[in-house]
């Protein structure tokens, strides 16, 4: 059985990295939802983002959406993150809400239209320089809505070209991370649509260049897990988006919609050893939360990580591995549930009493009067929001 005091080690330096624009105004395609206390601008962001990483103790960082999050002095912002104890993330450009973006960005049939998104994606690598960020989150909504609407071809292209110079642009201790999606906005074909075209395009730029799995960007019935496991084995793996889904991108907490899948996965990551820092794997939030109130939305979506992660890190490895090898179907499979259906609750409240925090952290947050404070002091000014 694993040893009770290594896994509450691992439990506590868990790292979970929650990104801004859960923290602002948010909504479906039809309405964005105004709540009372939002952030007014990214300082307050990171206000809020501190926060949760006080109640729960494991997420330290944040990750910036330029140019929602864009500020004239991102040394400022820098300073005033780590004055929080928190420290700014991944750097995450948006090519999809100009106007000229409508028939793509990088892939755009217009070369000016590339350009203009190429220097976006250079100037997000520019911020990184200035914010110490050390990972470039790259999401493209370039695709097609027709076929023969573009040349496909030309279009990976085009991809393959922006991609090299924003992965030459790269400091030496910066990485890509590509993200994939296998349709929205483009219904036809999207230019980025799966797992694969993320890994051939990251292989053919080098070591820097990974894939980020976003749980939420599948078919129904993929399974996640064994794309996790083929990418930790080739090195390839940059990180997580974590959220859940029940039709398409919904962006629920993460553990929402199928807890199971999420421990599956995790189980993959503890196979693998990818919980520590050398594995260089970025465990990411990227959720809207469009009706829940946001930082204890944030705070349960970090609590149903670690407690996937707990469950993860109880299955019996060589328990596991002598019924793999005996080819015994049903005692593999019960190895697994074992571990899942183990209430890890009473666990991580005593890594968070070790570690000086709450055991309950929504509770400790909802007595801490923090919610009310916000609602009073942010009453002016324009709450933040999608393009905010």
């Amino acid at each position: 059985m694993p040893d009770r005091n290594t896994v509450k080690a691992a439990l506590t330096e868990q790292r979970i990295e929650t990104p801004s624009w859960a923290y602002g105004n948010s909504g479906t395609r039809f309405k964005t939802f105004a709540q009372e206390g939002i952030p007014r601008d990214p300082f307050e962001k990171l206000d809020d983002a501190a926060q949760v990483h006080r109640f729960t103790g494991a997420a330290p960082s944040v990750a910036l959406h330029i140019p929602w999050d864009r500020v004239d002095d991102y040394s400022a912002l820098g300073e005033h993150a780590r004055s929080l104890g928190l420290r700014l993330g991944a750097i995450n450009p948006n090519t999809f809400q100009e106007e000229e973006y409508r028939l793509g960005s990088i892939c755009n049939p217009d070369p000016a239209v590339r350009a203009k998104a190429l220097a976006h994606l250079l100037e997000c690598v520019d911020i990184m320089d200035t914010t110490g960020s050390d990972a470039l989150s790259l999401w493209f909504a370039d695709g097609l809505n027709y076929p023969g609407q573009d040349c496909i071809a030309e279009r990976q292209q085009r991809l393959s070209e922006a991609l090299r110079a924003t992965y030459g642009r790269l400091g030496e201790h910066q990485r890509m991370l590509l993200e994939y999606k296998f349709f929205e906005p483009a219904f036809y074909a999207t230019d980025v649509p799966d797992w694969g075209t993320s890994y051939a395009h990251c292989a053919d730029l080098g070591e820097r260049a990974q894939v980020l799995v976003d749980t939420g960007h599948h078919a129904p019935g993929t399974n996640i897990e064994f794309i996790v496991a083929f990418l930790l084995g080739r090195g390839r793996l940059g990180g997580f988006h974590f959220n859940s889904r029940f039709y398409a991108d919904d962006d629920l907490m993460v553990g929402a919609a199928d807890p199971f899948q999420l421990f599956r996965i995790m189980h993959e990551i503890v196979r693998a050893g990818a919980l520590q820092d050398s594995a260089n794997v970025a465990f990411m939030l990227d959720q809207c939360h469009n009706l829940e109130p946001k930082i204890p939305a944030l705070i349960r979506s970090v609590l149903n990580v670690q407690e996937a992660t707990a469950k993860a890190l109880l299955v019996d490895g060589d328990a596991l591995a002598r019924a793999q090898r005996d080819g015994d179907v049903l005692g593999s499979n019960a190895v697994l549930m074992d571990a899942y259906n183990t209430d890890v609750r009473p666990l991580l409240a005593e890594v968070r009493e070790d570690a000086g925090i709450a055991p309950d952290p929504i509770a400790a947050y909802h007595r801490s009067g923090y919610a009310e404070k916000i609602i009073a002091s942010r009453k002016d000014g324009t709450p933040a929001g999608w393009g905010a």
